[in-house]
């Protein structure tokens, strides 16, 4: 039975875990970030970009307000092929949202000396000589989110346009008891004078992986962002454009006068299209090992409709499934007990479902632009519905969800 907060929902409807550990701590890094971790050859102090005007806040970096932060993005490193590929979903886009493609050639901020084996890597603020191991570069998948958030590097990392907020989490994770459920991070560093959060790859390891993105949360925008709404209720055209876009009835009769949405109104009304207002969770994308990818989602909303999403992302591989359930207890049981996660807002992040034709597993929590800390000693159960003003963000709410229809997709042992 799905659980669900004090009031019912109104709608009737993962095995093994291969992550890279840091090995040896850093020689420098950035003054912001003074953590131990593997050694980079490049480390400098990050430029303040537009996202960081509020110290620690969620990042902001769309042209359009509504549009989502531009560190909730799910970029990834495929399988070998021929080309680079960069897909995205825009947020603005048609319900039946494609993924648009660009070639871009960039194989990280090294120049390979071939005749001696090592890499020169350059920063503005120093240059220095390194021996790096030259891995065959992988095309580049990003399932949702803004395209060019995300850079492939060498040796099994990539590089993530900088945000601080998302920076200061990392450093906080990669102490805490949920370390083993997040990407490596490696610091701050800098190509073309554009600042990266630098961390693993997670498809390094995988051979012409499945990829699945699952938005966690009975909400996607932090309080504060309807805070800032409430503060000048404008009346916004583009809003309301994609609101016809999506549910021609969704209007009232005020707005069809108006021809324009209050933009609280629309973020709320947003959520109610997906499982994100009645499990706690929607999926976001879904590529497959054959390259089709599908974004179409945005009204996947009941338990059946999830259902047979899931089925098709495993090809009804109860193996799978198993393991992707087992990995999803595990990591309830250690985020009821993380130091990190209690702390936090966690809105507009993602677990991100990996597997193989090996039968390779994989999840990981990853998007952390908009996990806002609380202000001590306060501290969210995640479980608790949201009424403004409490903060909670209802993660593990949908993650009982998602575990409970995993368990009623599965046969019995």
């Amino acid at each position: 039975m799905t659980k669900t907060p004090d009031s019912p929902a109104p709608c009737a409807g993962m095995g093994d875990v291969h992550h890279s550990h840091p090995e040896e701590p850093v020689e420098q890094l950035s003054r912001r970030a003074r953590v131990a971790v593997p050694e980079l050859v490049v480390t400098c102090e990050p430029s303040v970009p537009e996202c960081d005007h509020i110290p620690r806040g969620p990042c902001s970096g769309s042209h359009h307000p509504d549009e989502e932060s531009i560190c909730s993005d799910s970029g990834l490193s495929g399988s070998p092929a021929s080309s680079l590929a960069l897909r995205k979903r825009s947020i603005s886009s048609s319900p039946a949202s494609s993924f648009e493609e660009c070639e871009e050639d960039f194989s990280g901020s090294s120049e390979y000396n071939q005749s001696s084996g090592e890499a020169l890597t350059k920063s503005k603020n120093m240059v220095n000589w390194s021996p790096v191991t030259v891995k065959k570069r992988s095309p580049w998948v990003q399932v949702v989110g803004h395209a060019g958030n995300f850079q492939t590097w060498s040796d099994g990392r990539l590089l993530k346009k900088y945000c601080e907020c998302e920076q200061q989490c990392f450093l906080q994770l990669m102490s805490d008891s949920l370390r083993p459920f997040v990407p490596g991070y490696y610091g701050v560093t800098q190509h073309e004078e554009q600042d990266y959060n630098l961390m693993d790859d997670l498809l390094a390891e995988f051979d012409s992986p499945c990829i699945m993105d699952c938005k966690m949360g009975s909400r996607t925008y932090l309080e504060e962002e309807l805070r800032k709404a409430c503060e000048c209720p404008q009346p916004r055209k583009d809003m309301y454009e994609k609101m016809i876009a999506v549910d021609p009835g969704a209007p009232t009769e005020e707005e069809r006068v108006q021809q324009a949405v209050l933009k609280t109104r629309y973020m709320q009304w947003r959520e109610t299209l997906s499982s994100t207002a009645t499990l706690g969770f929607r999926i976001e994308g879904i590529k497959k090992s054959d390259g089709t990818c599908n974004t179409n989602f945005k009204r996947t909303k009941c338990k059946d409709e999830i259902i047979q999403a899931l089925e098709d992302f495993v090809d009804n591989n109860m193996l799978i499934l198993r393991s992707y359930q087992q990995r999803l207890k595990e990591l309830r049981a250690v985020l009821e007990k993380s130091d990190f996660f209690k702390a936090h807002e966690v809105v507009g992040s993602s677990l991100l479902f990996i597997h193989d034709l090996t039968g390779k597993a994989g999840i990981w929590m990853i998007d952390f632009g908009k996990s806002v800390p609380m202000p001590p000693p306060l501290t969210l159960d995640h479980r608790s519905p949201w009424v403004e003003g409490n903060r909670e963000d209802g993660y593990l709410w949908g993650l009982d969800n998602f575990i409970d229809i995993l368990a009623n997709m599965l046969p019995e042992k």
